[in-house]
């Protein structure tokens, strides 16, 4: 605002100044005595009455030879004018100009005198106006300026108020850092799910993408289109449904599982939420959570079985030695229907039955030698687990109890089951290689000894599936002797 006004001010005064300047010159006496010896003597009183008589600073009339012969302060008269930027009102110019002067800086007009014919140039005519100074408008005009910058300010506030407010209803009036902290974590959790993410706009490219759906499908770069990274399949096509979907993909020569959802914003189609699954990790983890995959290993192993039984007898049939094959027929029988009725007796659930006889028959295949208890029972379950739970825990404590018994010599495992509708106790004691460090650690999900292939959720889920039911379950385990897992469930003896 001072600046402006200055320059204003300046404008001005340079436009009264050099009105001035050419009413000045046009003075017959100054026209006739500029030049003369004695000219200052009739200049000088002229140029004083109308300097004080227009308010300006100073009214300087020099000859052809830059002698003053007006100026403010008698002493300069006679005296050569230094200005600097007179030449050109020497070439009957006239003209504004801003210089440092014997007063200050001013603005000053110059104006050539002629004679008065108007023939020839005698002299020039500067009238001067000091420049405001800064501080002196400050002083001047701080009542407007205050009451510029306190509007200023009131709108100012006023309007960051109004932009504040629609900003936080727009960011949910979250603050920027938790945005930002928000973004980083929504990010990291879905980089680190273990399914294939990704998202599309309204237009179909793709938004989003975790790092697992660009493994499955094979795309590290920045910009693409889910027609392109779909080419020739279904999720390619125009338009996907307008509801969740639930198909198989073929994609690089791997099945897997996808789910699509429409995304929705403000009732208006915003892209989709696509979801991929290797089909063959679903699987795997399926039959682990379902223990579908143990009752399996149990039938195989006793579908195993039955086939050495069969050759056995077929052996023996064609060697003609129908006695022993009748005879081992009915060993195999005896000892199949003694284990069939004890477990019977002692256990009330056809799939726990059928489990167990199962893991008789893989015992035999990995040379183990399988016990029950005597006083074994299982009568029924107790609140809070399921055929399928027991199924779990069981199979999975006996195989793990099988493996570890691999490398040793005397292979025993021996199993205690006792349980009805108040309490539940689980005892697998193996003969098997033994847990160095902290057995504990078993029931890590992840964790496995296991040489092949494995996930390491049998334990853990069996961990889950107790503590659940606020349960206990107990580790001893010594090298090179064995180790006793115990599960307990209710309290013994409750009615």
């Amino acid at each position: 605002m001072i600046h402006n006004l200055a320059g204003a001010l300046e404008k001005e005064f340079g436009a009264h100044a050099l009105a001035i300047a050419r009413t000045v010159s046009q003075l017959t006496d100054v026209q006739n005595n500029v030049g003369k010896p004695s000219g200052f003597e009739i200049i000088q009183p002229i140029a004083e009455r109308i300097r004080l008589s227009t308010d300006v600073d100073y009214i300087v009339i020099i000859d052809m030879n830059r002698i003053r012969y007006s100026h403010p302060s008698e002493s300069k008269l006679g005296t050569v004018f230094e200005g600097g930027d007179e030449i050109e009102a020497f070439s009957q110019h006239e003209y504004i100009s801003k210089a440092h002067g014997v007063l200050g800086y001013s603005i000053r007009a110059f104006a050539p005198i002629m004679n008065e014919e108007g023939t020839k140039q005698v002299g020039v005519i500067t009238v001067g106006l000091l420049a405001p100074k800064w501080y002196n408008l400050l002083g001047e005009y701080q009542f407007d300026i205050l009451i510029s910058l306190f509007s200023g300010l009131a709108i100012g506030l006023g309007g960051s108020i109004l932009v504040a407010n629609h900003l936080k209803r727009q960011t949910f009036n979250l603050e920027p850092f938790e945005i930002a902290r928000l973004l980083e974590e929504r990010s990291g959790i879905i980089q680190a799910m273990d399914i294939g993410i990704l998202a599309t706009d309204e237009s179909g490219n793709v938004s989003f993408i975790n790092r697992l759906a660009r493994q499955y499908t094979h795309f590290f770069g920045q910009k693409i289109t889910r027609k392109t990274l779909f080419k020739g399949t279904w999720l390619a096509e125009d338009t996907l449904q307008q509801h969740e979907v639930y198909r198989p993909l073929l994609l690089f020569e791997q099945m897997y599982l996808v789910r699509t959802f429409p995304i929705r914003i403000m009732e208006q189609n915003a892209g989709y939420l696509i979801m991929l699954t290797d089909r063959k990790e679903a699987n795997m983890l399926a039959e682990e959570l379902t223990g579908i995959k143990i009752l399996v290993d149990s039938l195989r192993a006793q579908q195993h079985e039955y086939m050495n039984r069969l050759h056995s007898i077929a052996g023996l049939i064609q060697l003609e030695r129908n006695d022993d094959a009748l005879s081992l027929i009915i060993d195999e029988i005896t000892v199949e229907e003694e284990i069939i009725q004890s477990l019977h007796d002692k256990i009330h659930d056809y799939s726990i039955q059928g489990l167990l006889l199962g893991k008789f028959s893989r015992a035999k295949e990995l040379g183990v030698e399988l016990t029950i208890d005597e006083d074994s029972n299982l009568i029924d379950f107790k609140s809070g687990f399921s055929s399928g739970d027991i199924v779990t825990i069981i199979g999975n404590l006996l195989d793990n109890a099988m493996e570890a018994c691999f490398e040793c010599v005397h292979k025993d495992v021996h199993l205690t089951i006792i349980g009805n509708n108040h309490h539940l106790f689980i005892e697998v004691q193996d003969s098997g290689k033994g847990i160095d460090g902290m057995p504990q650690r078993i029931f890590d999900y992840g964790f496995s000894t296991k040489q092949k292939e494995g996930h390491g959720i049998g334990l853990a889920l069996v961990k889950q599936l107790v503590e659940s039911n606020n349960g206990v379950i107990q580790v001893e385990s010594t090298v090179d002797i064995g180790t006793i897992i115990t599960i307990e469930v209710g309290v013994t003896g409750e009615q």
